[in-house]
């Protein structure tokens, strides 16, 4: 499956600040690929027209039972109000069974910096995932 590319929701503000979400997921097994997809795609719709989105992008790796989101958000706040809103509050608690691994990274940027590249977000998510290693060995 192709990346599905930056979409922008609402527009931000020139001045503002842009609360910039990475994650990784990865499932146990290649037969929990399609729901997983499945159900990423409702999440993906959902972001479209979410209050405070200011982007999203969203790649699957299916063989590799690896999936990436990047999104932008007016705040904090946006982000997990989103995140508490059906159908991704279920989504959310439907999947965890079916997870074998999630990374999650954090970060700020001038609106104007917006969308974010995937080299960057990799980047930072590698970072993340490196430190969480460390910290449990």
């Amino acid at each position: 499956m192709p990346t599905l590319p930056w979409v922008t929701p609402n527009a931000a503000p020139s001045h503002a600040q842009a609360f910039v979400m990475a994650s990784r997921f990865e499932v146990r097994s290649l037969g929990d690929v399609p729901r997983f997809l499945w159900k990423s795609l409702a999440a993906w719709r959902q972001v479209r027209s979410a209050p405070g989105a200011y982007g999203a992008s969203l790649i699957a790796q299916p063989v590799k039972r690896a999936f990436y989101t990047l999104s932008a958000w007016e705040s904090r706040d946006a982000l997990y109000t989103y995140a508490r809103t059906e159908p991704h509050r279920g989504i959310m608690t439907g999947l965890r069974s079916t997870m074998s691994a999630s990374t999650f990274t954090f970060w700020e940027v001038p609106a104007g910096q917006l969308p974010i590249g995937w080299d960057d977000a990799k980047r930072r998510l590698a970072d993340e995932r490196a430190r969480t290693d460390e910290a449990a060995a």
